[in-house]
């Protein structure tokens, strides 16, 4: 028994229980290779992964809070469908990626959505039908959908800030009840057309830089910065303070705009909605009402119409001094 112990241990020094039995192969996967390493991000544990971690949930919190002081960012847009797809790549709508249904029908405007995508380096994302419906909530997306980012809004102080850095009399807008985007965006490209320095859009109840607005705007909303403000009285009295006189569009103004000279110095136009026009508290801080007289016998214009044709006549005085 003694030679049979000491027969083992020579097999096997390192071991008290004698001969180990052959492993028959089970653990050749143990030596094979795993790939490559993962960044440092996406490694459980890792402290860069959890930079990672708490960017994005900072990122999902700023999306569900909205707005922030100096005018604060718009959630995240989706644009749904291949025709609106194609007009929003088209009309030079901002855009974080493109998703793309595996397997789609390549058709035309499928085909147009990809190269404009491509010409304007909008990133690609591929995903199957389930994610894109999970995306979609409900929306008919054909395949398609467009993440356009946030909206920076700016802040109302920085459209004076604008003007004085260009050493010019603010020329601003001020909406009251706009909610049809594509009218915001018309007034954007006319403030954009006439030299204005911004718009100021209240931060409910209004009409937001969406991606119709954009479109809209054919690219002006890229050079003119559109503020949020929580009160609209209160914004313009602070910019009567600033120096500018207020002036709102109302059908029943008590002066015709061929007549109003304050044009030429700081001024803010307050346009109302279409159907209900100035409110009363905001009628009442205007320094003055006017009127575009109207010799034909439509009783009101389209507040994107309407804003053009005071900004034009604004143009026009300024350019005579």
């Amino acid at each position: 028994m003694a030679g049979n112990s000491q027969r083992r241990n020579r097999r096997n020094p390192g071991s008290k229980k004698g001969p180990s039995v052959g492993t028959g192969g089970h653990s050749r996967k143990a030596l094979e290779g795993k790939g490559p390493t993962p960044p440092a991000s996406e490694r459980k544990g890792h402290k860069k992964n959890r930079m990672a971690n708490s960017a994005a949930k900072r990122a999902a919190g700023n999306k569900s809070r909205g707005s922030a002081r100096r005018g604060g960012k718009a959630s995240s847009e989706l644009v749904y469908g291949r025709n609106s797809v194609v007009e929003a790549l088209q009309g030079g709508v901002p855009a974080s990626a493109l998703y793309v249904q595996q397997f789609i029908d390549n058709d035309e405007r499928v085909r147009e959505a990809l190269t404009y995508a491509n010409e304007r380096g909008v990133p690609l994302m591929e995903a199957p039908r389930q994610q894109l419906d999970n995306l979609a909530e409900g929306h008919n997306h054909q395949g398609l959908i467009l993440q356009v980012p946030p909206y920076e809004y700016a802040h109302p102080d920085d459209l004076l800030a604008l003007a004085a850095q260009n050493h010019e009399d603010p020329l601003i807008v001020a909406l009251d009840g706009i909610t049809d985007s594509r009218n915001l965006g018309a007034i954007v490209r006319s403030v954009a057309a006439f030299d204005g320095h911004g718009v100021v859009i209240p931060e409910r109840r209004a009409a937001g830089m969406t991606a119709g607005a954009w479109k809209t705007s054919s690219g002006a909303a890229a050079r003119v910065p559109v503020a949020r403000m929580t009160n609209m009285t209160r914004t313009l009295e602070a910019y009567q303070k600033a120096g500018c006189f207020v002036v709102g569009l109302a059908a029943d103004g008590d002066a015709e705009l061929s007549d109003l000279e304050a044009l030429t110095g700081p001024v803010v136009i307050v346009i109302g909605s279409e159907g209900k026009g100035l409110s009363r508290l905001v009628s009442e801080t205007c320094d003055l009402t006017v009127r575009i007289p109207m010799p034909g016998v439509a009783e009101s214009l389209n507040a994107g119409v309407a804003a053009g044709i005071v900004l034009y006549e604004a143009a026009r005085l300024r350019n005579k001094r």
